[in-house]
């Protein structure tokens, strides 16, 4: 399992739309890519290491594919789509990284 960890970085002059990221992009990825999208998660940053300080990211959605390749067929057709949704809700740039689960604990 590998998982895709889209960050938008926290600036004073950024802009966030957290409810149309959740209840429109991301259903958007979730539809688009189908089946190689496993599921995802957002996080919605709070603060960072000291109480009261601004996050180091203001979001990160997390999505879920078997593989590198199911990401790639899933996400690279409507990349383009993607990306000009995202004037609808931030204008910050976002920062990628892919990540193979090495371990997950809940509950």
């Amino acid at each position: 399992m590998i998982k895709i960890s889209v960050m938008y970085p926290y600036s004073p002059e950024g802009r966030f739309d957290m409810d149309y990221y959740c209840k429109v992009h991301m259903p958007l990825v979730k539809t688009r890519m189908g089946e190689y999208c496993r599921g995802y998660e957002v996080d919605n940053g709070l603060s960072g290491r000291a109480p009261d300080s601004a996050p180091v990211y203001v979001a990160v959605a997390h999505i879920y594919c078997e593989s590198m390749d199911d990401f790639r067929k899933g996400f690279g057709p409507h990349a383009g789509e993607f990306k000009e949704d995202q004037k609808n809700y931030t204008n910050i740039a976002s920062v990628m990284q892919v990540s193979e689960l090495a371990a997950s604990v809940r509950g």
